[in-house]
């Protein structure tokens, strides 16, 4: 009760500096206002005066002269004088002689008249009409006066006096009414203006503090409420921002506390970011990727931030935000030149700017032989053992080279002035960039993850130019594959071609005294969230009978497939293995349909391109022989999907089908089970790839043996519920415990962790 009367007392008392603010502010712009229309009124008066005086003077002038020169006794000028001493706001005239002596004058001035004005002496002298306004006897007057003048000489002077009282009453009287204006007008204006501040400020500003008192007391309250244009546009956004950031630490400390109540250690971006920060202990983090995590794109006349789908910016984006780093990428937006600064940088997210990101630029040359070249039509087929003979060109070298080198420049300028900074460098783009690092600062704890296969010595021994990228490699105190296979690997293809030491035991190399730790870090997705409430199984065909329905198919299983449309996939051995699975089992002709999302990836390279063709006319073939008019067994969506649009299928799918010939890890698995919420579909997985290992629950597969892949589609579709339920939960339950925070806390550990010292002291360690 208290608090509300000082707040009613404190809300009075801003009303009350308000109404006075107004009051005196209009009160001074309308006597600013009024003094400038009353000296112009004044102004145009008096002019108004002289002007009625001299055109009375040029007219008595001559008659004045002849009174003067033709009657010595004067009594002709006295009479004249008397005769125009009548007329409005006149008081009278004088004649002079020109020895000053007054002549004749108008009865009603004689007795104010004690001395010759100045006026008249005046007019003698200069020998034309002189005005001036004085005060006669305290009586405001003009006095304005003409020389006579016979045969060149003046002989006298005529004075012309107005009376001048009416300019000063005048003047009050345009006082006087101006005051009653502005007293009314600011009694409008005030009034107008509370009503106008009322409707338009107090109200808003109530609502948006109600809405707020309501969330901090932790009611479910929508922000529709709060005004979202206009003077409080700025102030509903960040007022928005703070309520979702309450919001979110209420939602980590709920859950922290569920987590310390049950024992559990899921991670969360919250945990993640404490975490991180508690290990680099303020020591800052530089990230180098080649995709960048926000992109600047023209929308017609308009710039729009685009946010690329990337698994890689959903685990490090929590760690730059935690410690405010620094991510170098590769600007490849066409307006991302528009929005940085000199050095290329801006700050993100556009929402909440917490970190920085640093562009660096390319020429399509570069790009066209570093990316597309070496990394993607040479590294890419190499590493990926899928029978696509890999194409090393000497000039794709010298452009990868040089990219790799604009980078470490780039990340040096970053570096300048960083004490102890912390580099993590993401995959087969960069393997020249960790030595470039050390070699520019060997304090910097730097680390790379491989985020694609490491094939074994024999097949990376075909690469031209292995011993450069192995030693640019081991320049990182820290390596990072997806499997331990891959890390065996990479030791064996770096005792094969270079001098060094092997660290079995310890998984490291030692090279020219540099200890490098070789380590496998499986790469995961976010941790499933349950919704709540699972869609019961009625839902789920409902939810799959619209999608077929949309599809333009009739239909009662649906297959998921979803992947870049590339040859290490494995699409063509799956679309076999349907036509095998129809095949040996007709009784699901008209039943079952894969769809297959297929996303086109480095469309101008020429092996993408021809096998975009293969893919499409492997689907035509098999749709041919078994289609009906009302249903054929693939459809093939060769587009890119949002995240929400895969969902969907994922959800309503019977199974989804990761075939990949060779995968490092394959993150496809991974969103299938954590999207399961009603822990039903099957996971055919490929054995070939890195998420096999953790996933023993799905149904292991090679898929160059299309009737294994046939009977799995069957076992699949006929697998007891009960049986699928306890198969996802435990796949899902992996999936939660080694999501991508957990992937990134490894990381970041293992990298802060690490000592950097000498070859000797790490012998003795």
């Amino acid at each position: 009760m208290l608090s509300r009367l000082r707040r009613m007392v404190s809300s009075m008392r801003i009303s009350q500096r308000l109404i006075i603010s107004l009051i005196v502010g209009v009160t001074l712009v309308a006597i600013f206002f009024t003094y400038i229309r009353m000296r112009e009124e004044k102004r145009v008066l008096k002019s108004e005066v002289e002007r009625q005086a001299a055109v009375l003077g040029d007219g008595l002038v001559a008659r004045s002269i002849e009174s003067l020169l033709g009657d010595p006794s004067h009594k002709e000028l006295r009479r004249f004088a008397e005769e125009f001493g009548n007329r409005e706001h006149l008081v009278g005239i004088a004649a002079y002689d020109d020895q000053g002596r007054l002549l004749a004058v108008t009865s009603a001035l004689a007795p104010r008249l004690t001395s010759q004005p100045t006026a008249v002496a005046m007019a003698e002298t200069l020998n034309h009409g002189y005005g001036e306004f004085v005060r006669l006897d305290q009586i405001p007057m003009y006095i304005y006066a003409l020389p006579l003048v016979s045969e060149n000489h003046v002989v006298g002077a005529l004075a012309i006096f107005h009376e001048a009282g009416f300019i000063e009453a005048q003047s009050l009287r345009l006082w006087r009414d101006t005051f009653l204006g502005v007293l009314v007008q600011t009694l409008f204006i005030t009034l107008a203006t509370l009503l106008i501040i009322r409707w338009t400020v107090v109200g808003p500003v109530a609502k948006t503090a109600q809405w707020m008192r309501e969330l901090r007391t932790g009611r479910a309250v929508e922000s529709h409420a709060l005004p979202e244009a206009g003077l409080f546009a700025p102030l509903t956004q960040e007022v928005t921002l703070l309520a979702q950031s309450l919001e979110a630490a209420r939602a980590a400390a709920e859950e922290e506390a569920r987590l310390r109540e049950t024992a559990e250690s899921l991670w969360t971006p919250e945990r993640l970011r404490v975490h991180v920060h508690t290990k680099l202990q303020d020591r800052p983090l530089f990230v180098v990727s080649n995709r960048e995590p926000y992109m600047h794109v023209h929308q017609g006349k308009i710039v729009e931030t685009l946010v690329p789908a990337s698994g890689l910016v959903t685990a490090l984006e929590p760690i730059l935000r935690a410690c405010d780093g620094t991510w170098i990428a590769h600007g490849a937006g066409d307006a991302d030149r528009e929005v940085v600064d000199q050095r290329g940088c801006l700050r993100v997210p556009p929402e909440e700017p917490l970190y920085t990101l640093r562009r660096v630029w390319m020429s399509k040359e570069e790009e066209e032989g570093y990316y597309y070249g070496f990394a993607n039509e040479g590294l890419w087929p190499l590493c990926h053992i899928a029978h696509t003979r890999p194409t090393f060109r000497a000039a794709d070298w010298e452009h990868y080279q040089i990219v790799n080198r604009k980078f470490a420049n780039a990340l040096a300028e970053e570096l300048a002035g960083a004490e102890q900074p912390v580099v993590l460098v993401q995959d087969y783009h960069f393997a020249l960039l960790p030595r470039l690092v050390k070699e520019l600062r060997p304090d910097a704890r730097v680390a790379i993850f491989w985020h694609i296969p490491w094939p074994n010595p024999e097949a990376f021994g075909i690469c031209p130019w292995q011993r450069q990228l192995l030693e640019g490699l081991l320049g990182a105190d820290l390596i990072g594959f997806h499997i331990q296979s891959h890390c065996h690997n990479f030791l064996e293809t770096v005792d094969r071609a270079l001098e060094s030491r092997i660290e079995w035991e310890h998984s490291a190399v030692n090279r020219d005294g540099h200890y490098t730790q070789v380590r496998a870090f499986p790469i995961s997705v976010e941790a499933p969230v349950d919704p709540g409430q699972n869609l019961p199984p009625a839902a789920v065909y409902l939810e799959r009978a619209a999608l077929f329905k949309e599809l333009g198919v009739s239909a009662t299983f649906m297959g998921i497939g979803v992947d870049r449309v590339d040859y290490t996939k494995g699409i063509i051995e799956r679309f076999r293995g349907v036509e095998r699975f129809l095949q040996k089992h007709p009784s699901y002709q008209g039943q079952f349909t894969l769809v297959q999302i297929g996303a086109p990836s480095r469309t101008h390279i020429k092996r993408y391109q021809d096998f975009l063709g293969e893919v499409k006319s492997e689907a035509d073939r098999i749709n041919w022989r078994f289609q009906s008019p009302s249903w054929r067994p693939i459809v093939y969506l060769e587009r890119h999907h949002t995240h929400s649009e895969i969902n969907q299928y994922y959800q309503a799918a019977d199974l989804c089908l990761v075939t990949s010939l060779h995968d490092g890890m394959n993150l496809v698995a991974k969103e299938y089970v954590a999207a399961r919420h009603d822990e039903g579909g099957v996971l055919i997985l490929s054995r070939f790839t890195g998420a096999s290992r953790e996933l023993r629950d799905a149904l292991v597969v090679n898929p160059y043996d299309t009737e294994q892949v046939a009977e799995a589609i069957r076992f699949a579709l006929e697998m007891d519920p009960a049986e699928k339920s306890a198969r996802m939960r435990r796949m899902r339950q992996v999936v939660t415990d080694h999501n991508i925070y957990w992937w990134a806390a490894n990381l970041t550990t293992e990298l802060a962790e690490i000592r950097l010292e000498n070859l000797e002291a790490t012998a003795v360690r």
